[in-house]
């Protein structure tokens, strides 16, 4: 299936909606502006909407799948998600907003790791012992240590 994302004129997205592929491949195909033109035509914008900009489920396109309150750069071509941290900076290359200190490789604690912005570190609880153990990862070690 076929997405598009509804832009505003600062290219905030306003809404994800599902189209017809063969819509999309009966007018110019995946991200030609002639499909981006037929989707407004059969989904109107709404209120705040400019255009219709076709987004990837699979990120085989435009770097990232499009989210509410994500931002469209029309100069990457690509759909950037909000700014989480901010110490957090863009990867370039993928579009995607990256710590200070890169994520930890040992996954013990996962999924509950967390950024802890104040302290600029990551850190999880110990769940599976002690759910008020703060582990705080260290990221010149490269290991977990648990905190008294």
């Amino acid at each position: 299936m076929a997405h598009f994302a509804e832009i505003d004129e600062n290219g905030k997205v306003l809404k994800v909606v599902v189209g017809c592929n063969q819509d999309i491949n009966a007018h110019g195909g995946d991200q030609s502006e002639e499909a981006a033109l037929d989707f407004g035509n059969r989904v109107p914008l709404s209120k705040n909407g400019v255009k219709w900009v076709q987004t990837s489920y699979n990120r085989n396109f435009r770097k990232n799948y499009a989210g509410v309150e994500f931002t469209y750069d029309s100069n990457r071509d690509a759909f950037i998600a909000p700014k989480l941290h901010n110490s957090w900076v863009l990867n370039e290359y993928k579009c995607i907003w990256e710590a200070p200190i890169a994520f930890p490789t040992d996954e013990k604690y996962m999924p509950f790791v967390n950024w802890d912005e104040l302290n600029q570190r990551w850190f999880s609880y110990d769940y599976s012992t002690d759910p008020s153990k703060l582990v705080i990862w260290n990221s010149t070690t490269l290991v977990w240590e648990i905190q008294n």
